[in-house]
């Protein structure tokens, strides 16, 4: 896998599976930067390196109950960017309130790896 129609494919099937854990240690590059669209939670907005993304998505995946939830895509922008949107209807554990959640993921890939994603999602 090189480009990022290939990786987009791979991340997107991953998902789907529940295999986000797998999708991190095989598609993300060593120095990854992980961008949230705002502050919040237990981790700052902007994170850096492979391990620091799995404590993320293992610290979202203890807070939160998914209902369901549907991964679409890849949507590739070139060779080296891909966008996915992943819909989910979720209880936050703590807090015991369930919702919507929409989020678009933008993937920078460079030399077979992901190296960048940013997420965007509403705030209200």
């Amino acid at each position: 896998m090189s480009n990022a129609n290939e990786i987009g494919t791979k991340l997107v099937e991953l998902c789907k599976q529940g295999k986000n854990g797998e999708a991190i240690e095989s598609l993300y590059a060593d120095d990854v930067v992980s961008v949230e669209a705002g502050e919040g939670g237990q981790f700052p907005r902007e994170l850096q390196g492979k391990g620091k993304i799995l404590e993320k998505n293992q610290w979202w995946g203890e807070n939160h109950e998914v209902h369901s939830g549907e991964v679409s895509g890849p949507f590739p922008h070139g060779t080296d960017r891909f966008a996915v949107i992943f819909s989910f209807d979720i209880t936050n554990k703590p807090s015991k309130q369930r919702f919507q959640l929409e989020e678009v993921g933008v993937y920078h890939v460079s030399e077979g790896a992901i190296v960048r994603e940013e997420f965007f999602y509403s705030m209200g």
